[in-house]
């Protein structure tokens, strides 16, 4: 048993703990969480100078991707993204995938990381995960935007799903289940067959699902009108313009409603959805209201589009909000206090209570990791010190340290 204490305590359950104090048993769960204790003998409690807070949640990665760190260039856009990173994904040898993998994770780990959501398209990552210390959920993604390649492409899907149950990814803490999900790659990527071959296998396996949502003005300007960067480049790379759907609305509206059977469903990037957006998915799919999650990559976004969504709206509306890194290929790190910091540059009046919130609880609700996301009695959250802040305020010389 130890008893830890710091400058500031944040459970994110409750309010910051001046100087609180924490009681853990020798597995690192919680036995207590308290106030200072003036009849507790300071020899027996470690101090740190600092915030602790619980282990941070990844809830969007691509792992497999981690080769790609320092390969695709900066700023060039959604497509030029695309088309960039399809270049050059397939030019590097399986050992070479599978040490960046190894690094990137131990990164994670290092970066106070204790849950992962992360993108698979192929199984490159699943060996390494049944050696891991991190929980992952692992969304099987699959695309095509030819109707007839729908129930083919399906299928692999289901292959990749039943070898991560033969290699026996279970999250090796009593309570967990095994964590899969088939999940769509993008609106603009899926037509309405594969759409609900998913939703079924969504309501067959109360499944929670992800997609990528509103990541650039070109794939809306695809779904209402058949123009724009996205449209041209499509056909520049002899896709079927018959297979690019028309909808006459934004392609969040074009895609949501073929998912309503998802348990839950969280939205990445979401750097040009607006207010009406979110009310429409009230008002549009209301059983599904409060259990949607939109996870920002402020990095990622920074990185391949130059523009950040607009976080006041999301603190006006009252969303759930989590926090990704996407990968190596459109980040400089995978790490969960370097998005924070990025939020905080740009809207400095967010309250770090709100930002963490958004990096742990947040992240453990919608992946269903009931033991991590709170610094609660009963809990084992992983505990994290953020070294060198101002006050409760995180700076750019802020660092993580992994205490548990």
């Amino acid at each position: 048993m130890r008893k830890i204490s710091a400058d500031y305590i944040f459970p994110i359950s409750s309010e910051p703990i001046k100087n609180g104090l924490i009681t853990i048993d020798d597995n690192g769960v919680i036995l207590n969480v308290e106030e200072p204790n003036i009849q507790v003998s300071t020899r027996d409690i470690l101090h740190f100078e600092g915030i602790i807070c619980p282990g941070f949640i990844n809830t969007h990665c691509h792992l497999e991707l981690s080769h790609l760190q320092n390969q695709v260039s900066e700023n060039t856009g959604m497509t030029g993204f695309i088309e960039e990173l399809l270049g050059k994904r397939a030019n590097f040898s399986e050992a070479e995938i599978q040490k960046a993998i190894v690094t990137a994770e131990a990164n994670m780990v290092k970066n106070g990381i204790v849950a992962v959501g992360d993108i698979s398209n192929n199984s490159s990552t699943f060996k390494h995960k049944t050696q891991s210390n991190l929980f992952y959920h692992t969304f099987i993604e699959i695309f095509s935007m030819d109707p007839e390649k729908a129930e083919a492409v399906f299928n692999t899907g289901l292959k990749l799903a039943k070898e991560l149950s033969t290699l026996n990814l279970l999250n090796r803490q009593a309570g967990f289940e095994p964590h899969c999900s088939i999940v769509p790659h993008a609106p603009y990527t899926m037509t309405e067959n594969l759409l609900h071959l998913i939703n079924s296998e969504a309501a067959k396996n109360k499944s929670i699902l992800t997609i990528h949502n509103q990541e650039s003005k070109e794939e809306s300007e695809l779904f209402i009108s058949n123009t724009g960067v996205m449209y041209d480049t499509f056909k520049a790379m002899g896709i079927n313009p018959d297979f690019m759907r028309k909808t006459g609305v934004n392609s969040l509206k074009s895609t949501l409603p073929f998912l309503k059977a998802a348990s839950k469903i969280l939205l990445v990037h979401n750097t040009y959805t607006s207010k009406e957006d979110i009310k429409w998915i009230a008002s549009h799919l209301p059983h599904l209201t409060s259990n949607i999650f939109f996870c920002t990559c402020p990095n990622a976004n920074l990185y391949i589009e130059n523009k950040l969504p607009n976080y006041n709206l999301f603190i006006e509306e009252n969303v759930n909000v989590t926090i990704g890194t996407d990968s190596l290929a459109s980040n400089w790190s995978l790490s969960i206090l370097d998005e924070l910091k990025t939020i905080g540059k740009h809207y400095p009046q967010i309250p770090l209570q709100t930002l963490l919130t958004w990096a742990t609880k947040n992240g453990a609700n919608f992946l269903g990791f009931t033991q991590l996301g709170t610094i609660e009695k009963g809990k084992k959250p992983g505990l994290n010190l953020l070294k060198n802040v101002d006050g409760i305020k995180v700076t750019e010389k802020t660092e993580v340290l992994k205490l548990i």
